[in-house]
């Protein structure tokens, strides 16, 4: 019989960067973390899975993870930690601890953190299905889920009881003999470095590229979810310029993060259809996903282009939902006119 498992990576870094100083976004703690992975343990042995793997941090989430897993009398599924490899602090460490997950088997891989987090999870996961839920800053990307339920779902997909997923759409940003993916959004800065990595200040940004624009997102996407609303599944994207406020022909009050709200202005959008390539204007640093990342060097192009061909991820609600059609969490009570109990049989609608 075939061991079912999951992967599940958290971010101890997530929901602590320095948009904490320029705005009042909650810092996640660690406790938590911790906590939303228990809660994931007891649902995934609900839907029969054997094993799960853990990602390892020297921040007390596994460790916390450890001491629940010998202290505890019901069933959970047999955890086992990834730590072959050495803790860096950095991204390494989800990349790591994702293809470990893959090479030894992986249903489904189950990552806590914010926009920058799922990026990194999905460019090692391959064709895996992935779930991100969010304890990040900017959560654009992830999920916003009860662990319960998440775990519920991760499990469902992960035994193949279910075939809930889609595929996201990506940006591929190249400059020069580098690439970087995007889930969210790329977008072009005047800042000479990488500097602290977050964006914050809208003065600074020349351009922006989203896989999706909604209305209802923290992060740069909001903008363009105001202007031009693109949902998840629509195989197109949004592109926008910035310009001043004082000049642009749209002013867009817009949730750049938690509890930052301020005026960016606008001076063109437009859909992006997929497998253009554009050309981003000559800038100093190109950020992926709410996170610069790419330090362009003098007279170096960069382009950008909306591919459809990304991560498999698990849709939740569509897990959840043909689970009950099937009736995966439900028993049918058969009571004779006596009101015994004559016999159970799972229920199938």
């Amino acid at each position: 019989m075939t061991e079912h498992t999951v992967g599940v990576v958290a971010n101890p870094a997530s929901g602590r960067d320095i948009r904490r100083l320029v705005a009042k976004a909650s810092v996640f703690p660690t406790a938590e973390k911790a906590n939303m992975v228990q809660r994931m343990l007891t649902a995934l042995a609900t839907v029969g899975v054997g094993r799960v793997l853990l990602s390892t941090d020297l921040a007390g989430i596994s460790a916390a993870v450890l001491r629940a897993v010998r202290a505890r009398r019901d069933p959970w599924p047999e955890v086992e930690f990834c730590d072959q490899d050495p803790l860096t602090g950095t991204a390494r460490d989800t990349t790591n601890a994702v293809r470990r997950m893959i090479a030894a088997g992986a249903g489904a891989i189950v990552c806590l953190g914010g926009d920058g987090t799922a990026r990194v999870a999905a460019g090692a996961c391959g064709d895996v299905p992935l779930l991100p839920l969010s304890t990040g800053t900017n959560n654009a990307f992830p999920q916003l889920r009860e662990a319960t339920v998440a775990g519920l779902a991760a499990g469902l997909v992960a035994t193949g009881a279910v075939d809930a997923t889609h595929r996201a759409a990506v940006l591929e940003v190249a400059a020069g003999d580098r690439v970087e993916l995007a889930l969210v959004d790329v977008c072009g800065s005047t800042s000479p470095y990488v500097g602290s990595r977050a964006l914050w200040e809208p003065a600074l940004l020349t351009e922006l590229y989203c896989t999706f624009a909604e209305p209802d997102a923290i992060g740069l996407s909001s903008v363009a979810g105001q202007l031009c609303p693109s949902s998840r599944a629509t195989p197109s994207g949004v592109a926008l310029t910035f310009a001043p406020p004082e000049q642009a022909r749209w002013v867009v009050r817009a949730p750049i993060a938690p509890g930052l709200v301020v005026p960016v202005g606008v001076g063109e959008f437009r859909k992006l259809p997929p497998d253009e390539p554009v050309e981003i204007a000559p800038c100093g640093v190109i950020a992926v996903d709410g996170e610069r990342e790419l330090e362009l060097r003098r007279g170096e192009g960069a382009t950008v282009r909306l591919r459809l061909d990304g991560p498999r991820c698990v849709d939740v609600t569509a897990a959840m939902t043909e689970a009950a059609q099937l009736g995966l969490f439900t028993t049918e009570r058969n009571v004779d006119d006596d009101g015994h109990l004559a016999n159970t049989r799972r229920a199938r609608p």
